[in-house]
Order: structure tokens, then C-alpha cells, then sequence
């Protein structure tokens, strides 16, 4: 009953365009955050992290089995994911957590990835670590043994796609980075070690995604040339704000979810209403996703999307996030 209420309420904050919010502005001209001779920007982001997102999470008995349960789907998904972009030609910004990079890792003197300070004991609304090591349920084996935890094959695959997507930043092994949780040694390390293993594959990471939201330690990004992170505080269709002088933050407009009180038709209406509505206040969307969400999403309603995508191209600027992150530092001369 309560699903079906919040089900209902949902529905009716859409119709009342209470969500996503547009934001308003005074005296902005919006061709200060959008590429002339477009009408909106918009953005798709993935948040690509297997099993790492769910080891500590709330609400289920065995976490671990519901990481894994989580990584297989993604898996399947993201093929699917991938051949759509390909036949739209609309690229996604894939936030990887950085252990997926690597083919391989191994325990030394008890201890697997010993180079990293450890974040402290902690909980937030997603997840409960307050016993053992961070790295536990790390299987410090190959890739082909646990594909749940590496993920070499599929940043291949997303790197040999037709369209250019981008390989995006959401910290090595998923951590809470709120300033009060992750010290400075935490998240530089974490983050350096990111660097490392995605300058194998000829990378270089400009964009970062705090995991769960857990928005923090905005300076050690700066410092470590990042030059975007992604909010999720409200349902926004607005513009960018700038940080640090040099550091953009994006706020999420919308995450693709299946419920299943709503029909296909309505997830399909749902989402190209909200590109419409971007267009016509002239804003920047930005969805996002997990890919280990419902298959029946990829099969059924993103099709949809997409196809309605590519015939709005000419008033749409489909991007990455760097890339748009990019115009805006042209624009603004930073």
C-alpha cells in the first residue's frame, strides 16, 4: 500500500513540475551555460560499480550475495546498454570505481591493497561498515575467477564502442567521501591510485562522482585536476554552479529507475517529458542510472529514449561531462 501511495505522489509532483524542479534565475542569459544554436544540454551518467556500490549495504540479510546478485545483472546490462548508444550515437559518462580497472590484485602480509590508508568505521542512509576491513570481501584473485569485482573486459568494450563515451571517476573502492568520514590521506589515495590504473588504458579522469552522494572534499579534487562532480541533493533541471574557481558541480535531474507500479508507457512519457520541459525552459538535464537496474528498462524504455533523443538533436547538445564541462571553461575562461 505504501508503494502504491508513494507511487501516486510521485506521479502527481511530476504533473505539478514540482520534480524535477526548474530552477529560476534572474538576469542569466542562458546561453551562458548552453552551446549556441542548442536549447538544452543533456547528460547521461552511469554509475558503473559491480559489486563494490553493495558489500555494506542496509536492509538485506547477506549484502555480499546482493553485491553479487547486483554485478551479474550490470553485466548483462551493460552490452545491451552499449548497442544503443551505438545505434543512437549518444555517449555516456561512465562513473567506474577504480578496483574494476585492474585484471588482477593480491593479498601481501595479510593485507590487499596496503599501499591505501583505510576509511574509518562508518554508516550513512545506504550502507553500515563498522567491523573488519574495508577490503575483505575483496577476492584478490583474476578478473575470469571474479568478474564481480574486476572489470578489464567491459572497459574495453566501452573504450572500443563507435561512440566516444567517457570513463568518469567514482573513487577506487566506493567510499563515503563526506569530510567528517574520509580523511584527506583516504581520498588523495584512493584517487591517485584511480589515475594510476586508468593511465594504462591511455586515460585521463576529469570527471568525479561521490558514491552514494556522500559530496565531500571538494579541495582534494581540485588539487588532483578534476574538473566536475555530480549532486544529487533535489530533482534539478538548472544550470552548473562553479566551485573553487575552477571546479564545476552538476546537479542530477532525474534517475532512470523501473518501478513496477508504473507502466512502460509511463517510464517512457515520464523521461521525454522531462527533455521536453529542458528544452522549453532552456536547462541542463542530467540522468543517471546503475546498470544492474531491471533488464526490462534496457529492453523496453530506453529504446524509446533514445530514438526520441536523436530526433531532438538539433535542439539538443548530447555530451559527456567533460566534454560539456569543457565548452564551460571556454566560455567562462577558466
Amino acid at each position: 500500500m505504501m508503494r502504491k501511495i508513494r507511487s501516486l505522489l510521485s506521479k502527481l509532483n511530476f504533473m505539478l513540475n514540482r520534480n524535477p524542479r526548474v530552477i529560476p534565475y534572474r538576469n542569466t542569459n542562458f546561453r551562458e551555460y548552453i552551446p549556441d544554436p542548442y536549447d538544452a544540454v543533456l547528460i547521461l551518467s552511469a554509475d558503473f560499480e559491480l559489486a563494490w556500490a553493495w558489500r555494506y549495504a542496509r536492509g538485506f540479510e547477506n549484502p555480499k550475495e546482493q553485491a553479487l546478485k547486483h554485478a551479474r545483472t550490470s553485466r548483462r546490462n551493460i552490452p545491451l546498454i552499449l548497442n544503443l548508444c551505438d545505434k543512437y550515437d549518444i555517449p555516456i559518462t561512465w562513473a567506474t570505481v577504480g578496483h574494476l580497472f585492474l585484471e588482477k590484485c593480491f593479498r601481501s602480509s595479510n593485507l590487499v591493497h596496503g599501499q591505501l590508508e583505510r576509511i574509518p568505521h562508518h554508516h550513512n542512509q545506504y550502507w553500515i561498515f563498522d567491523k573488519g576491513d574495508w577490503f575483505d570481501d575483496d577476492p584478490c584473485t583474476i578478473w575470469e575467477e571474479s568478474p564481480e569485482y574486476y572489470a578489464p573486459d567491459i572497459i574495453k568494450m566501452i573504450l572500443g564502442a563507435e561512440v566516444r563515451h567517457e570513463i568518469g571517476c567514482h573513487t577506487f573502492s566506493h567510499i563515503d567521501c563526506r569530510d567528517n568520514v574520509c580523511p584527506d590521506g583516504v581520498i588523495t589515495g584512493e584517487l591517485k591510485e584511480c589515475r594510476k590504473q586508468a593511465h594504462k588504458y591511455g586515460l585521463r579522469l576529469e570527471s568525479f562522482f561521490h558514491p552514494g552522494h556522500t559530496i565531500g572534499n571538494l579541495a582534494a579534487l581540485k588539487n588532483l585536476g578534476f574538473t566536475s562532480f555530480r549532486t544529487d541533493y533535489h530533482n534539478i533541471l538548472g544550470y552548473p554552479r562553479k566551485h573553487l574557481d575552477s571546479l564545476w558541480e552538476l546537479s542530477g535531474t532525474m534517475e532512470f529507475v523501473m518501478r513496477k507500479e508504473w507502466s512502460i508507457g509511463y517510464h517512457i512519457y515520464r523521461y521525454k517529458t522531462i527533455i521536453e520541459r529542458a528544452i522549453r525552459y532552456k536547462r541542463v538535464c542530467c540522468f543517471w542510472f546503475h546498470p544492474s537496474i531491471d533488464t526490462l528498462f534496457f529492453e523496453s524504455v530506453l529504446p524509446q529514449l533514445f530514438e526520441f533523443i536523436a530526433l531532438h538533436r538539433d535542439k539538443l547538445y548530447v555530451a559527456t561531462t567533460s566534454e560539456y564541462v569543457h565548452w564551460l571553461q571556454q566560455y567562462h575562461h577558466v
